[in-house]
């Protein structure tokens, strides 16, 4: 999985719900992550740990998960741009994006 991280999509659902797997797949491509199990796409400490290597993934989790100011600052952390995929109301909320952005 490491060479190509969208080689998940193939995968058994028992591998993709895997956190080893399915975090090196994501390390290799941050659209792998799409593939993963939707119950880790709703886990919110292993979404904690993916966007930390894949801010993107963040597109893929669910809606709570984008208002969550921890998961979504990670995200932004890795890259800038995973932003526009908070939450209406965080990119709202001028203090928070201001301590997103330094």
């Amino acid at each position: 999985v490491s060479c190509q991280g969208c080689a998940l999509q193939y995968a058994s659902s028992e591998v993709r719900t895997d956190h080893e797997v399915v975090l090196a797949a994501v390390r290799q491509d941050a659209t792998a992550f799409r593939f993963a199990n939707a119950r880790l796409r709703s886990d919110r400490d292993f979404v904690l740990a993916v966007v930390q290597y894949a801010g993107d993934a963040l597109q893929d989790v669910g809606q709570d998960l984008r208002g969550d100011k921890e998961v979504v600052l990670a995200a932004v952390n890795f890259y800038g741009d995973t932003l526009k995929y908070a939450c209406e109301e965080l990119r709202g909320d001028r203090e928070w994006v201001m301590a997103a952005v330094r």
